[in-house]
């Protein structure tokens, strides 16, 4: 199965952390070429750092992804440097703080309407302004488990990562004919800044508990969603599209 990304020319949103910044990390490794952005402008800093200092060629922009003008400049500087694009792995997202609180009636409408505005708005962006011009091999969009199953007090996400299985899966049927494949990864619960975040006492949230009813008994690595990632932008997956796929240790099983 081929896995061989050397010499493509990479777009990664979310890069600064977590699962993005694994993902820019094994990209690279792979000998991709790759232009990664993030909000935390001090911690893309970091990353570029240490992927250059790997040997990598890379480029970091601090980027908000709810910007479509933004959205569209950075994807045509990749174009122009580069001279093409031929992937893209839409991971920037966002979970926010009456996640495991707060019921529907009481979830804060801006904080609902910036979940949304970042976890769908943002693919969408990227979706859009991606496909102006350029002939992308392959796009990997950042969805959940929260994508497939209702969650009590986490209306906001569970609607935005919906609502990016449904982006994804117009996207493909619209897509395939240009030879461009769209697909999703849904990773469960993944050691990441953001998921232990949200293990606190006043959340109706508990990461062990959850861990205890999952076949693999563990917490995810960044590194095992990153290699699904990795599989979907090579030439190994190239009959693939428009699909989900989990990457959680049996738990929606």
């Amino acid at each position: 199965m081929s896995t061989n990304l050397k010499g493509k020319a990479i777009a990664v949103t979310g890069a600064a952390s977590g699962i993005g910044r694994a993902t820019a990390k094994m990209l690279a490794e792979r000998g991709a070429i790759l232009a990664i952005a993030d909000l935390n402008g001090e911690a893309l800093e970091t990353v570029v750092s240490e992927l250059k200092s790997s040997g990598a060629v890379v480029t970091g922009t601090v980027l908000d992804v709810r910007d479509a003008k933004k959205v569209e400049e950075w994807i045509t500087d990749i174009v122009e440097r580069d001279g093409r694009l031929d992937g893209a792995a839409n991971l920037a997202g966002v979970i926010g703080p009456s996640t495991g609180i707060s019921l529907i009636e009481d979830y804060p409408y801006s904080e609902f309407e910036f979940i949304l505005d970042v976890n769908m708005k943002g693919i969408f962006n990227c979706l859009q302004r991606g496909g102006e011009g350029q002939k992308l091999a392959s796009i990997v969009n950042m969805a959940s488990v929260a994508g497939a199953i209702g969650m009590a007090r986490n209306c906001a996400y569970v609607a935005s990562k919906h609502a990016v299985v449904g982006l994804t899966k117009s996207a493909a049927k619209e897509c395939g004919g240009c030879g461009v494949r769209v697909n999703a990864i849904a990773p469960g619960v993944i050691d990441t800044p953001m998921v232990r975040g949200l293990d606190t006492e006043i959340k109706d949230i508990n990461i062990e508990r959850t861990v205890s009813v999952m076949p693999m008994n563990r917490l995810g690595k960044p590194e095992e969603v990153a290699e699904v990632v990795c599989w979907l932008l090579c030439e190994g997956s190239s009959f693939v599209t428009g699909s989900v796929h989990t990457v959680d240790g049996g738990w929606m099983a």
